[in-house]
């Protein structure tokens, strides 16, 4: 079995719920998480902030951001264990960030610590 990560990636970070709503994705996405864990397939996983970030490029040049202004924000990540990357995907199509219009849930396989794929 691999793990495989589901990168959250929203369209348009400027957009704010409200934090009722807020709420609602919260008990939606720890449900589904409840749901891959009660499959014993769940990793590990965490949102990731808007704010409080910085970016470093190439030449170390540090910048502040990235902010919500810009086209498309990672929200979080789940990293789960799945047979292969359908049945990850699977997962994926479960997501709630899927409800938001533009919306994506990125599937990527996690390279093994021995170097195989």
């Amino acid at each position: 079995m691999d793990e495989f990560i589901l990168i959250f990636r929203h369209e348009d970070g400027k957009k704010v719920a409200s934090p009722e709503q807020i709420q609602v994705w919260m008990k939606q996405t720890m449900d589904w998480i409840g749901g891959i864990a009660a499959q014993n397939k769940f990793s590990s996983g965490t949102g990731l902030p808007f704010d409080d970030a910085r970016v470093v490029h190439h030449k170390k040049m540090v910048t502040n951001g990235p902010f919500g202004d810009i086209k498309e924000t990672i929200g979080g990540y789940v990293i789960v264990k799945a047979d292969s990357i359908d049945e990850a995907v699977e997962f994926a199509k479960g997501s709630p960030v899927l409800q938001g219009e533009g919306n994506t849930v990125e599937v990527r396989k996690i390279a093994k610590n021995d170097g195989t794929h």
